[in-house]
């Protein structure tokens, strides 16, 4: 593996440990030229369903968007990035379980809103006014009513 600092080719595995569920192994890892650490994850290689654009374009299915949007939504909340991980896997596992090949934007955001709903809720809303593009204070109100519930 190589070293993300000084690309010295020589890294030493330090500590391996397996997620909760089992699926992904996290290992830490010490570069032998600049003795920095860093982390890697091993996790299985997964053919994932395109994604349908409201459009009709189809994408590859990308987790670094997901997370990039969870991010963004969670920003500056006590959410952690354990949390956002477990999240993005029970969205992953939702999309794999489908077993279509291709699966609309709507409903992946769909997916995320539920999760963010179950992290935190000003994140949940924070996504959802942008998601789903409200045209009032009326429709936004509602979402927040929806929260208080």
């Amino acid at each position: 593996m190589k070293c993300p600092f000084c690309s010295h080719l020589e890294t030493q595995v330090v500590e391996t440990r397996l997620s909760e569920d089992g699926d992904v192994i996290r290992r830490r890892r010490q570069c032998g030229a600049c003795d920095k650490r860093f982390t890697t994850y091993e996790r299985p290689d997964v053919s994932f369903p395109a994604i349908v654009k409201k459009d009709g374009r189809r994408i590859d299915y990308r987790r670094g968007k997901i997370l990039e949007s969870m991010n963004l939504a969670l920003r500056k909340r006590p959410v952690s990035t354990e949390q956002i991980d477990a999240a993005i896997e029970r969205i992953e596992e939702k999309i794999l379980n489908l077993g279509v090949r291709e699966v609309a934007s709507s409903r992946l955001g769909e997916l995320v809103m539920r999760e963010l709903k179950k992290l935190d809720k000003v994140a949940y809303v924070r996504f959802a006014s942008v998601y789903r593009s409200f045209e009032d204070l009326d429709d936004f109100k509602n979402l927040v009513d929806e929260v208080r519930r």
